[in-house]
């Protein structure tokens, strides 16, 4: 306690002990306290007000004006004198008493309440302190010529500075953590300091900032931020050192950016001045990792920030775009409220200049609201993918006085501007996406009719149109501005037709009739083309006729559009004609018609060239119109004319073309003609794999995109179907009959090769992260199981070149634990290839270059057993389904059960935890590779020794649970056994021999439980009557039999000579019925669950028997 008083006999003041030499206590934690005079009555005054300030709170005002009085007493002459009983006490004595009740608090942790409440305490005492004493100054001696005057509060604070400075390189965290602290403090409570000490403080706080404490570092921040804003503009001298050179805040900016610690970027965060050089380096926080730190940012600093209109408009779009999106819901709803109660006060010119509310807010202000759209850009930024649309449903949702308010009245859609109809589309969208009927009442009042809405869209197409062609006549460059505003408002008119009700015939003959028109017109927009068909698939309805009749519209316009470059070659016969005119004299005016045809084109180049880009802007423009109608159909492509016709017609025309921007765009209308068709898909597959090799980085994109849908469409594309197995192959009773599996069609193997190139393109990011991202969905439903490519896709998630691109390793990283703990299929398909992973990252590993980085293969290790640990399977609730995966093997006798999806069994008294054959398989093959046998499927040479480290430390790390298969224990024993014996040759280091122990103990645990579960299943069957021992009625014997024949071949000892015992005594109840069963199924049947295994001292076994590893 800070008010502690020092009582000490004469026996122990006489003690005295020098510190440099050693005694028994010298190395306690316990230091001794040095002498600190008599005890007076100053000292009892004070302690008694730090340990009442040190209890709460609620009493520090009372207590800091006390301690002002004493402060009075002690620094100015007493108007009565000896009232107080202070007289004799100078302030020097006062400052050594505050001294002395900081430094017993720089032992109390952080954690330690008591320690803020007093360093709490002391910062109001010298902010009132600094007041009276302002106060009591007069006023000539307050200059700023000759700067702030010393002050009683200023010696305090400099002797306090003196007493705690030499302590912040103390070895004690805890002392370097409330020096430090209390030095922040006290700058942030005075006005002002005196230079040396200002030099002082700031070249030991910024010592500080590099504290391998956190906390300390916290503190540091703190009271730099207050020193920061007076360094700012200053120049540094010219014959300082490098440290001394950098200014103060360039180096808090530099923590701000890289400290490791949360809470100092925070800190720094809410305490940097806000300055136009320090305010890039703040807001760039709302892309910080820290959560907490980004809900500072959205709901301390950007409030405090002022009127949002100072900000650049790319800042602005990037907070909006950064806060809605962001993963933290808190910093999503702090970005909400900034938008929709800061940003439109600060448009309505609410708040006064300091920027404080009125206490009664104005009404709504809809021209307000106008404005803060226009500041976001809306034009830009309320496009399909822009942050414009979710704020304004933040907005709506959390104003509904701007909602009663707002209305849309005839003359409103008079003079449409990008943010009145952003407006009205924003409140359309937000009401539809409602459940609650208030809402349709607001749509039905506010919102135009649909044959309303076709007059105001017509209206708005037509000027754009004619701007448009003005356009191509004139090239002016301000109409093209005006036309992207034009563009925009036609876009938000057909956004708020998707959404409308075509129920009324009037309403939908107009907009059925006026789309129908736009469609073919040629220089309408490609986006605005989109919606408008979208829009037309909506009118003409969803049902199979109103699909024919909308091909069939389409068609039309594509041929309508087509017309204009059809009706050019009339215009050059017109002009041949007349040549042939010309030259009428001639004999042979058929070679003379095609020597002057040939010649106009030599003398007229650039009519040439004008009419082969018209051509290609028009096929074009067709073949976007038939992307957009593809999209929008979802028939069979042979049971419609018209798409038989245009793939006819136009897409294989187009595939075939020599302008590459043709072929392209055909290409992908050929791909949206295979998901309609699975023919048609089978025999293009070649073609795509052929552009795909001969083509470059944006047509690779394209066909990788192409392929994958067409995989997920048709998977049977991949498979030729066979017939049932041979009646040769008669299953038993216990056997359910199983057709064979498909066999691989002669295009699984390109395909492969395809998706193995792209994923190695590292010098191409686009096509790696498509190709990452499509084979990731193909294998995550089963489309594809090729080990080859799931091997190649681990490999590329942790290669050093995939690095820099993001979007591969952020696909990656959601991927490759969804697919593992999904289905246990996918587990144990994982699980075959973590060899040749292995192999491979070690090889990288050995080939990393200086500047490369990557993952250390015992991370690698780590992360491969996690992701194939059965205990992780997502499993639903309730689910009895059985497992069909080959390679499990388990039956159930006399039916009623089996292994649910992570491998429990699904009868209630077989359950026990889930099955661990996938990493006994797991472990298994890593034993085998380490030995150097075959099947370890890498396909290398031996294991090196870096390698056979890695596996080592994977084997430890196995579940291993009785719950398995017992000949895959067996085997995992006797390849941990082998491993052992062979010594140094295999196992080179401790962490291995340690890792192969704690396996081998596991499987001996869980052969244990087993042979534990046998001697009560024989028990059973001997005591039962009639056959009705163990479970169902049954005897066991057929299975204890085959267990028996097992264990003799391999000369077992102990608790498995055991186990023949109890096996044979049990074998003749067996019944005629129980014989019949095959033999293998029956021994799997075996293995049960017991609760009685022995106890090992490194192994724990839980509840159920299942062998955990520590």
């Amino acid at each position: 306690m800070p008010g502690r008083i020092s009582t000490r006999n004469s026996a122990a003041s006489r003690i005295s002990r020098k510190s440099s030499v050693p005694t028994l206590n010298s190395r306690s934690s316990i230091a001794s306290i040095p002498d600190e005079g008599p005890v007076t009555d100053l000292r009892i005054k004070i302690c008694a007000i730090c340990g009442d300030a040190q209890k709460s709170t609620n009493t520090h005002r009372k207590l800091v004006v006390s301690l002002r009085k004493i402060h009075e007493a002690c620094c100015y002459e007493p108007q009565k004198p000896g009232k107080d009983g202070l007289d004799g006490f100078e302030e020097g004595d006062f400052n050594a008493e505050i001294a002395r009740c900081m430094i017993r608090i720089l032992a109390i942790k952080k954690t330690e309440g008591a320690g803020d409440r007093i360093i709490k305490f002391l910062g109001q005492f010298l902010r009132h302190a600094s007041e009276k004493d302002v106060a009591l100054l007069p006023e000539q001696e307050i200059s700023e010529d000759q700067g702030f005057p010393e002050t009683p509060t200023s010696r305090l604070a400099s002797h306090l500075f003196s007493v705690l400075i030499p302590l912040l390189t103390s070895k004690e965290k805890t002392v370097r953590y409330r020096s430090t602290q209390i030095i922040s403090y006290t700058v942030n409570c005075l006005d002002s300091l005196d230079d040396e000490s200002y030099n002082m403080v700031r070249a030991c706080l910024t010592k500080r900032m590099k504290d391998k404490e956190a906390m300390v570092r916290v503190q540091a921040a703190l009271g730099l931020g207050r020193l920061a804003g007076n360094d700012v503009g200053e120049e540094q001298e010219e014959n300082s050192d490098d440290d001394e050179a950098a200014g103060l805040l360039d180096k808090l900016l530099v923590s701000l950016q890289n400290d490791p610690s949360a809470d100092v970027r925070k800190s720094l965060l809410l305490n940097l001045p806000l300055t136009s050089a320090t305010l890039p380096y703040l807001l760039e926080r709302a892309r910080d990792l820290d959560a907490a730190t980004r809900r500072a940012l959205y709901s301390r600093l950007l409030p405090a920030l002022g009127d949002f209109r100072h900000l650049s408009l790319s800042m602005r779009e990037k907070l909006l775009r950064w806060g809605l999106r962001d993963r933290d819901e808190v910093v999503r709803k702090a970005t909400a409220r900034l938008f929709r109660e800061r940003w439109i006060e600060d448009c309505a010119g609410i708040r006064d200049a300091e920027g404080n509310r009125p206490a009664e807010l104005p009404p709504p202000n809809i021209n307000a609201l106008l404005e803060l759209l226009e500041r976001i850009d809306v034009v830009n930024s309320g496009v399909e993918t822009g942050i414009a649309l979710e704020a304004m449903k933040e907005f709506w949702e959390g104003r509904p006085d701007y909602r009663e308010a707002v209305s849309f009245n005839d003359p409103y859609w008079d003079d449409l501007t990008a943010e009145s109809v952003f407006l009205a589309r924003s409140l359309n969208d937000f009401c539809r996406q409602q459940d609650d009927s208030r809402y349709e009442s607001i749509i039905e009042e506010k919102m135009p009719e649909v044959t309303k809405l076709g007059f105001f869209l017509q209206r708005y197409i037509n000027s754009l149109i004619e701007k448009l062609r003005q356009i191509a006549e004139a090239g002016e460059e301000q109409a093209e501005l005006d036309t992207v505003e034009q563009e925009f408002i036609v876009e938000q008119l057909l956004y708020i037709a998707q959404t409308l009700d075509y129920s009324d015939e009037v309403g939908r003959r107009k907009m059925f009739s006026l789309l129908r028109e736009t469609l073919a017109i040629p220089e309408l927009p490609e986006e605005i083309t989109k919606l408008v068909i979208e829009v037309l698939r909506l009118v003409c309805g969803t049902n199979a006729a109103g699909e024919r009749e909308f091909c069939g519209i389409v068609l039309e316009a594509v041929a309508e559009i087509h017309d204009t470059i059809v009706a050019e070659p009339s215009e050059n016969g017109g002009a041949d004609d007349s040549f042939h005119s010309a030259k009428s004299d001639m004999t042979d005016s058929t070679a003379t018609a095609s020597t002057a045809s040939k010649k106009l084109l030599v003398e007229n180049p650039e009519l040439d060239e004008e009419k082969a880009i018209k051509e290609i802007m028009v096929n074009m423009k067709c073949l976007h119109i038939a992307q957009c109608m593809l999209q929008n159909v979802g028939g069979n492509l042979k049971d419609n004319v018209h798409l038989v016709t245009m793939l006819n017609n136009l897409v294989v025309p187009a595939v075939r073309s020599h302008e590459a921007p043709i072929r392209e765009r055909g290409l992908v209308c050929l791909g949206l003609c295979c998901l309609l068709d699975k023919t048609l898909a089978e025999e293009n597959l070649t073609l795509f794999i052929h552009c795909f090799t001969k083509g470059h980085a944006a047509l690779q994109t394209t066909v990788i995109h192409i392929l994958s849908d067409i995989l997920s469409t048709h998977p049977s594309v991949l498979t030729t179907p066979t017939s049932e197995s041979p009646p040769s192959q008669t299953p038993s009773s216990s056997s359910p009959t199983k057709p064979s599996s498909p066999a691989p069609k002669p295009l699984q193997k390109p395909l492969s090769k395809l998706f193995t190139k792209a994923l190695k393109a590292s010098h191409t990011p686009d096509v790696q992260a498509a190709a990452v991202t499509s084979l990731s969905k193909l294998l995550l439903h089963r489309t594809l199981t090729d080990t080859d490519l799931l091997k190649s896709l681990v490999t590329t998630y942790f290669e050093p070149s995939t690095r820099d691109n993001a979007a591969a390793r952020q696909a990656l990283s959601y991927f490759l634990p969804v697919f593992a703990h999904s289905r246990r299929e996918n587990m144990i398909l994982l699980a075959s290839v973590v060899p040749g992973v292995m192999h491979a990252v070690v090889g990288m590993e050995e080939d990393l270059e200086e500047e490369e980085e990557m993952v250390g293969a015992a991370a690698v290790g780590g992360m491969m057993v996690e992701w194939t640990d059965a205990r992780k399977l997502v499993v639903l609730a309730g689910s009895d389904e059985l497992d069909g995966t080959e390679g499990i093997g388990i039956g159930i006798s006399g039916g009623g059960g089996g292994w649910d999806e992570a491998g429990r069994l699904t009868r209630e008294k077989d359950r026990g935890g889930p099955n661990g054959d996938v990493h006994l398989d797991l472990a298994i093959s890593l034993l085998e590779r380490v030995l150097g046998q075959t099947g370890a499927g890498t396909g290398t040479g031996p294991a090196s020794r870096e390698e056979k480290k890695a596996l080592l430390g994977m084997v430890g790390k196995m579940y291993v649970t009785h719950n398995s298969d017992v000949e895959k224990l067996k085997r995992v024993a006797e390849l941990a056994r082998e491993v052992g014996e062979s010594g140094g040759k295999v196992v080179t280091e401790a962490a291995g021999r340690n890792a192969l122990g704690k396996l081998g103990g596991a499987v001996e645990k869980a052969l244990g439980v087993l042979g534990e579960g046998e001697r009560k299943e024989g028990s059973g069957s001997r005591t039962g009557k009639g056959g009705g021992g163990g479970r169902g009625g049954k005897s066991r014997m057929p299975e204890a039999a085959a267990a028996v024949e097992v264990e003799e071949k391999e000369k077992e000892v102990a608790v498995e000579t055991e186990e023949k015992d109890s096996g044979t005594k049990g074998q003749g109840e067996s019944t005629p019925e129980e014989t019949s069963v095959e033999p293998t199924v029956l021994e799997e049947e075996s293995v049960v669950k017991s609760d009685d295994g022995p106890e090992a001292t490194d192994i724990r076994v839980d509840a159920d028997g299942d062998t955990i590893m520590e």
